[in-house]
């Protein structure tokens, strides 16, 4: 059911927002967006009335997991498991055609993976798209490592198993909760001519991997399991380039620039005692911010120099799954309720609505923000618009009854939200092309 409350402000004329839209349309090709920080320089399509067409444009099962879509060229991709297989698609982005398909065989979960079976069935890991090669790198639960070229049918370029090649260990018992292990979760990421993995080896937890051949080039000096995050985000600090990155145990800067590649500039304790720290980093310039829910129960803030890692503040308001959204002076966690806090000190601003704990939330250019969880999608105005209390704008109910963990994504007039049993929906705006 879609719902509008009463609008308060004028309704845009249609064809100035549908130039807008049209204008500012940008693709969504790596976990958490062209950014990686669920923003996006495109509007929302919210036209003073209305958002969302009435129902789904359309919608598909990608097979079981809870890796999330991206979107490249008017391309959607997306990776799934069924039959023992992951299955790798290409779809039209508008239309849900498939355009081509790549599989390979794949246990439902990884080779050393406890715990939880009855939630971490198939892929976690987001695919991750290269527009300098229009190359698709995908990671399985079982460690798969494999590059697609996007422009050949997605004919494979390379291949590998992280587990045969690095033997990483089984993550340790934290706390009193059991052993849990969910093998590979974390999206690759590209720097340059490197992807960049977080392989959780005893002898690197990241390394460096040639993305035209797949070789290993370098591990990081910092070593241990890996965590059950998006992986490693970009971030600089003192003008040179680093990744921060979550691993099972601590949060990790890790250098980046020729003669100190792999070299750490900072440590920070942060372990649950489910061994599963889920939400990814947040960079904000040269801030870091990190948010677990368990153990926790909050939200940190850590200022990153050459010299290591300075905790700004904590805050008990986490997230369990959705990653914090930074934008004009404000942080945005959607668990259970959408929060608001201050940027500066951490301290809340407003809260509201029913989003449950597996949401996460995006903003888009228009300071308006994209809501996905309990199986409702939303539109929520952020402090930019609301300074002082909740308001949501639309809402589609009962689309999913079972887990959102993967992240909504906008893309082209577009928003696309996925279950962790596969269920994807593309919801068109009125005003998308």
């Amino acid at each position: 059911m879609l719902r509008f409350p009463r609008a308060s402000a004028p309704i845009v004329v249609w064809s100035i927002v549908a130039l807008t839209l049209t204008a500012s349309a940008q693709d969504w090709p790596h976990w958490r967006g062209p950014s990686r920080n669920s923003t996006t320089t495109e509007v929302s399509g919210w036209d003073g009335s209305r958002w969302l067409g009435p129902k789904p444009a359309w919608s598909k099962n990608a097979g079981i997991g809870s890796t999330s879509p991206i979107v490249a060229g008017g391309k959607l991709y997306v990776l799934g498991w069924r039959d023992n297989k992951d299955i790798v698609q290409c779809l039209d982005a508008a239309t849900g055609e498939k355009l081509w398909s790549q599989s390979y065989a794949c246990p439902r979960y990884g080779r050393k993976a406890t715990g939880d079976e009855g939630l971490y069935a198939g892929p976690s890991s987001t695919p991750e798209f290269d527009p300098q090669t229009q190359h698709l790198f995908t990671l399985s639960t079982d460690g798969h490592l494999h590059c697609w070229d996007t422009t050949r049918g997605g004919e494979r370029v390379w291949g590998l198993n992280l587990y045969d090649e690095f033997d990483a260990p089984r993550r340790p018992k934290f706390g009193r909760s059991g052993l849990r292990d969910y093998g590979y979760t974390s999206s690759p990421l590209v720097h340059g001519s490197w992807l960049l993995v977080e392989v959780g080896d005893d002898t690197g937890s990241l390394v460096a991997f040639d993305k035209a051949t797949g070789k290993p080039l370098w591990k990081s000096q910092a070593k241990g399991p890996a965590g059950h995050n998006g992986g490693p985000v970009s971030i600089t600090v003192e003008g040179v380039p680093c990744v921060a990155l979550l691993t099972c145990q601590r949060l990790v800067v890790i250098r980046l620039d020729k003669g100190h590649e792999g070299q750490t500039v900072g440590e920070f304790p942060w372990a649950t005692d489910f061994a599963n720290n889920i939400a990814t980093p947040t960079v904000a310039g040269n801030e870091v911010l990190i948010t677990s829910d368990y153990n926790h129960g909050a939200i940190c803030k850590l200022r990153a120099s050459l010299a290591g890692l300075e905790k700004v503040w904590e805050q008990p308001y986490a997230s369990l799954v959705g990653s914090p959204v930074v934008h004009k002076g404000s942080v945005y966690i959607p668990c259970g309720k959408l929060r608001c806090l201050d940027l500066a000190t951490g301290k809340l601003r407003w809260e509201g609505g029913r989003w449950g704990d597996d949401g996460s939330c995006l903003m888009a250019a228009d300071g308006r923000l994209v809501v996905w969880g309990r199986g409702s999608l939303g539109l929520c105005e952020s402090a930019e618009h609301s300074p002082v209390a909740y308001r949501e704008l639309a809402r589609v109910d009962n689309l999913s009854g079972t887990e959102c963990w993967p992240h909504v994504v906008l893309a082209a007039g577009r928003v696309y939200c996925k279950d962790r049993a596969g269920q994807l929906y593309c919801f068109g705006s009125p005003l998308a092309p």
